[in-house]
């Protein structure tokens, strides 16, 4: 489908999708527009069967959160955030975090409220080092949303977590990498290509084993040890008998290199 909001672009060859949010005039701040472009670009880039995404932004930023001149606020008409959140956000971060593949989050410049935690729905973070993350909610009296107020403390420690909610400052790329935030941080000219060659690495290794270990990672923050043994348990029941399995073992014995299929 053709879209306004948004780019997408699929590799065929690398099977290798990058979503690029294209509002740069507006720092790709969201609308209700490009929620419902974006929904449809996962929809496109799942049903392609790419194997690995890149979400990035155009311009000089990744994406300033929430658009404020989408929003109604004339009195007694405001609009409803909350119904907002539930909509369009919550939705989007749950797709982002429930994808079949590894999805890379290239940050390209100011990654602000919602745009911030955008990025950290994501499996890795690369970010140019110009790029900067800020919680940006408190500056108009709000609380961190899409997922900020749960991505946050159980990556930073609630410290820094409380820190960057309350005072709104601008967290840098090299500060983010440090407290384990980012994955990478790259010079700026550097950064799409640094994301296409992560993306297409993953592309091309067991991808339905790596959405294995997100889930089995993710789940090991609530989970006890006996639940988390059983969870390895199952997971690798399940993996042992798959394609990938089979010709990964096949590969090391035949001493080459492994064509996985993600199934």
């Amino acid at each position: 489908m053709s879209y306004e909001a948004i780019r997408v672009e699929i590799d065929t060859s690398t099977r290798v999708a990058t979503i690029t949010l294209n509002r740069p005039d507006k720092l790709n701040s969201f609308t209700r527009a490009m929620h419902r472009e974006l929904a449809a670009a996962l929809d496109e880039v799942t049903a392609a069967g790419a194997r690995a995404l890149v979400l990035t932004g155009a311009g000089r930023g990744f994406c300033a959160g929430q658009d404020l001149a989408d929003l109604d606020f004339t009195p007694g008409a405001m609009t409803d955030l909350g119904a907002l959140i539930e909509e369009h956000f919550n939705p989007l971060i749950k797709r982002l975090q429930a994808l079949p593949m590894p999805v890379i989050a290239a940050v390209n410049g100011t990654a602000a409220g919602a745009g911030a935690n955008l990025a950290f729905a994501c499996d890795l973070v690369l970010a140019a080092r110009s790029a900067s993350f800020i919680q940006a909610f408190v500056k108009i009296g709000l609380v961190p949303d899409s997922g900020g107020t749960w991505f946050l403390p159980k990556r930073v420690g609630m410290t820094r977590a409380l820190g960057l909610a309350m005072t709104g400052d601008k967290l840098s790329a090299e500060k983010a990498e440090s407290w384990g935030l980012v994955w990478q941080v790259t010079d700026d000219t550097d950064l799409a290509t640094t994301a296409t060659a992560l993306a297409t690495h993953l592309a091309k290794q067991p991808t339905r084993a790596i959405v294995a270990t997100r889930e089995a990672l993710r789940a090991s923050a609530t989970n006890t040890l006996d639940q988390q043994l059983n969870l390895e348990r199952d997971l690798q029941r399940e993996l042992g008998a798959s394609h990938d399995y089979a010709e990964g073992v096949q590969a090391f014995i035949e001493k080459r290199a492994p064509r996985f299929e993600g199934r």
